[in-house]
């Protein structure tokens, strides 16, 4: 035994060993390989617009805390903005080509480069873009450019947003698998498809005017780029009208109808290249990392804090496609101490979670902004628990097709009686005090623990409007009444009062910058997420593994069916009273 033990023990070292000499050397590259190799932006060049890495607003930066080391990304909405910003006072840089892009990104992220993309072409520089095939999202953001090509035997989406929801009420009662839903909120329509067969009338009228509301801007922009009134934009629409090369051509929502290197050869033209040379190109995100960082580099003293709070709310130390208490929190408190720090600007992007973990971070919020301001920026989506976090700021700005508002609370217990009844299975307790035994799944919910949970979720629900009506001056029933869980777009929301304006980041932190008086400033971004070694072992022995493993997965069933199970996971993850989005909204 002692031999054995002797053996597994070198084995664990040697293991260990390894582990550290591979972390070790990757560290030494990225510090040392960072000093060097830059990229140098050759004259007369043209950046290529890929966004197919770009997901999250903030990339990241990261504090390898046994390593002393800290890294960053810089494939960040964030980092393509300041790009495309750097790149408008460039002598080298020319244009910018949008070439077949394909992206996740969601409407405001897509509307905000949109919108940067604008201002690049008021530099005198152009912006030309071509797509094999559009979708109808990608052409949203195309349209912007000068010039718009399509492929001869390709296709262009436009026909308007839809939203499909599943009911699974009839599944429950044929499979014994039953959803135990405690909810306030006649909007709250996260559980409804476990308590109903069909939508209910407030469920279809609240997705109703929230689709219209993000079409009409949508409508508006590519109105605006391609010179075509809304009412012409919505007859294409209606009639499928640009479904095929010709007819988009012939409806103006493309220009030109040639093949790839065609369109090459325009940008050849325009750069004043010969046919038969090739130009100069850097990828947007080579340029985000190499270039723009230190053309926008700051010596200002005086900074704005830009805090991101991105992905679903959960809790413990958060990363970047989650919400933790931990990083955002210490994100806060490091900001406010600063003495630095003039102004912060709250970054949120969330669908909500956790309504403790909500609460925790609204608390932090409010010691903050006692001390400095802090201005929120709502992204593609700020409702629910997103909302929570955003209501207590200074001063709100939405883009006009977020998704916010959702104030309203559930619980939600999966019960598997019937299947256990089905399939000979019963569960017997024991118990030493009258509630002592709690909720079993394999058992009829108790009315005496139903009873605790609903308390539970209306103190909650009363707590989300009580701090709503304190952080935008309202009385509770002035919140109640546009609460109830429903869902609004930012345009909405700045009519009922949840916003105070239209806008995207960039005019959060010049707004803040006005609030303190200061005109020469730099951002600074947070939070700094702590890695521990722990964690990079285990990343070391999976990661790759589970990566390869999503991957085949959502090849063999679809990247549809995938996200469904995702969002299962999050489930079984969730603990606690859920502060939620009412539905997973994908805008096509």
């Amino acid at each position: 035994m002692r031999f054995l033990r002797n053996v597994l023990a070198t084995i664990v070292g040697l293991f260990v060993f390894f582990g550290i000499l591979f972390f070790g050397i990757i560290l030494l590259g990225a510090i040392f390989g960072s000093s060097s190799d830059k990229v140098l932006v050759k004259n007369n060049s043209v950046i290529n617009l890929d966004l197919s890495k770009v997901k999250y607003d903030y990339a990241g930066r990261f504090n390898y805390k046994d390593f002393n080391y800290v890294d960053s990304d810089a494939d960040g909405v964030s980092d393509i903005l300041n790009a495309i910003e750097a790149a408008k006072t460039d002598d080298k840089i020319k244009g910018i080509s949008i070439l077949n892009n394909y992206s996740e990104l969601g409407m405001a992220q897509r509307r905000s480069i949109r919108e940067k993309l604008e201002e690049f072409k008021k530099s005198g520089k152009f912006v030309l873009a071509y797509a094999n095939a559009y979708s109808q999202s990608e052409y949203y953001m195309n349209s912007v450019a000068d010039t718009v090509y399509l492929n001869p035997v390709g296709e262009l989406d436009f026909k308007g947003l839809a939203a499909e929801v599943l009911y699974m009420k009839d599944l429950q009662e044929k499979s014994g698998v039953k959803m135990e839903v405690i909810r306030h909120g006649k909007y709250k329509s996260a559980v409804e498809p476990y308590l109903e067969q069909n939508m209910s009338e407030a469920n279809r009228e609240q997705m109703t005017v929230l689709l219209e509301s993000i079409w009409s801007t949508v409508l508006e922009d590519v109105s605006k780029s391609r010179n075509i009134p809304t009412d012409s934009l919505n007859r294409i629409a209606d009639r499928l009208g640009a479904r095929t090369p010709e007819l988009a051509k012939a409806v103006h929502l493309v220009d030109k109808v040639v093949y790839e290197d065609e369109y090459h050869n325009a940008i050849r033209k325009a750069l004043q290249v010969e046919k038969n040379k090739d130009y100069n190109t850097i990828d947007i995100l080579t340029y985000a990392r190499e270039v723009a960082t230190r053309r926008s580099a700051n010596t200002s003293k005086d900074e704005i804090a830009i805090i991101y709070a991105q992905g679903q709310i959960l809790n413990g130390e958060g990363n970047v496609n989650y919400i933790g208490e931990i990083s955002v929190n210490r994100a806060l408190k490091k900001a406010r101490e600063n003495d630095n720090v003039k102004a912060i600007v709250l970054r949120v992007n969330s669908p909500g979670g956790s309504a403790l973990t909500s609460d925790l971070i609204w608390r932090e919020v409010e010691l903050t902004k006692k001390v400095k301001p802090v201005i929120v920026s709502m992204g593609d989506v700020a409702a629910s628990g997103g909302y929570y976090i955003a209501c207590n700021g200074d001063y709100i700005f939405a883009e006009p097709g977020t998704i916010t508002g959702s104030i309203g609370v559930f619980g939600m217990l999966p019960n598997f009686k019937k299947v256990a009844d089905k399939f000979g299975v019963n569960a017997e307790h024991v118990s030493t005090n009258k509630n002592s035994r709690g909720y079993s799944p394999f058992s009829d919910i108790d009315p005496a623990y139903k009873a605790v949970v609903t308390e539970g979720v209306e103190n909650v629900y009363k707590t989300f409007v009580t701090r709503v009506a304190t952080g935008r001056k309202m009385t509770f029933d002035q919140v109640d009444q546009i609460a109830q869980g429903r869902v609004w777009t930012g345009k909405n929301a700045l009519d009922n009062g949840l916003v105070d304006a239209l806008g995207g980041l960039h005019d959060a932190i010049a707004y803040a910058a006005k609030k303190v008086e200061i005109k020469e400033y730099k951002t600074v971004n947070y939070p700094e997420y702590e890695v521990k070694f722990e964690d990079m072992i285990r990343g070391f022995i999976g990661v790759s593994m589970m990566k390869t493993q999503d991957e085949l997965i959502k090849e063999k069933i679809g990247a549809e069916s995938f996200e469904m199970i995702e969002r299962l996971n999050y489930f079984n993850k969730a603990q606690g009273i859920q502060a939620l989005l009412p539905y997973e909204l994908l805008i096509k």
